[in-house]
């Protein structure tokens, strides 16, 4: 359900979405988090500001009111934090961090309160390259998972969810455009996967009709596990064949079939 949606919005790969600004869910789907440094390239030597902001997935604004630990670590070896739980009304924070060396640092926000509350402890990690790319969150299987098919098929070792998971991680992931999708596609996949997935929990029926309705998307992106993608035009010529594809089996059939059962009873 998550790359059926996703099909239905690839052409704005084109468009330069959240180039400075990266975006993911907590490893259970409660918030989104976003993080950015400034500069976007951090100095050795000099502070780097964290800029991580808090965001309700259903209304995809900012959430007041979190509790949250930062930790940065290089090679597993801290950096920065953890710092104590801290307290956030407005639900961004900006964190001065001094990076000491080049090289992969991870970024990792827990969150352990919402609105006053105590909640389960949640996590999202984050990469920031020093000396190298800009901040990105990672093709990690805890960050943008296939909730809907996971839930559809009862378990994350589904050949279906590990289909899902190959064409992000192995020719999304392999583009800057499939990373920038990704990146602005979850902030919508997780404004409603976790209430669909509660639901397909919650009624077989509605778990079924979730699988028979994947099953035609999920033929046409095996697709893209047998092709080449080398090049951002590569993503951009596939994306739209599977595009139509899938107009063509979900729309256009459909259609047809509609049209002529109605030409018939006439």
């Amino acid at each position: 359900m998550k790359y059926l949606a996703a099909l239905f919005l690839l052409p704005f790969l084109i468009l330069p979405a959240f180039a400075d600004q990266f975006q993911a869910p907590t490893d259970k789907g409660t918030l989104l988090v976003s993080i950015s440094t400034e500069p976007d390239k951090p100095v050795l030597g000099d502070l780097t500001k964290l800029k991580i902001n808090f965001i309700n997935p259903k209304t995809n604004e900012i959430q007041e009111h979190v509790d949250y630990k930062v930790t940065v670590t290089k090679d597993g070896t801290p950096v920065f934090g953890p710092i104590p739980l801290t307290h956030t009304s407005e639900g961004a924070v900006t964190i001065p961090v001094e990076f000491k060396e080049n090289g992969e640092h991870k970024i990792t926000v827990d969150i352990e309160g919402l609105l006053f509350q105590v909640i389960p402890p949640e996590t999202v990690t984050f990469t920031e390259t020093v000396g190298g790319a800009p901040v990105q969150a990672p093709p990690d299987k805890n960050v943008g998972s296939c909730i809907i098919a996971t839930a559809a098929y009862g378990t994350e070792l589904a050949p279906q969810v590990q289909l899902l998971r190959e064409v992000r991680d192995n020719v999304l992931f392999n583009t800057s455009s499939g990373t920038s999708f990704m990146t602005a596609f979850n902030a919508f996949y997780y404004s409603f996967s976790p209430a669909v997935a509660d639901l397909e929990r919650q009624s077989p029926i509605f778990k079924e009709t979730v699988r028979l309705a994947i099953t035609p998307m999920l033929s046409t992106l095996s697709i893209l596990n047998h092709v080449n993608v080398n090049s951002e035009g590569d993503m951009l010529g596939y994306g739209i064949g599977i595009i139509l594809l899938n107009v063509g089996m979900y729309f256009v059939v459909p259609a047809i079939l509609i049209l002529k059962i109605r030409s018939f009873r006439k």
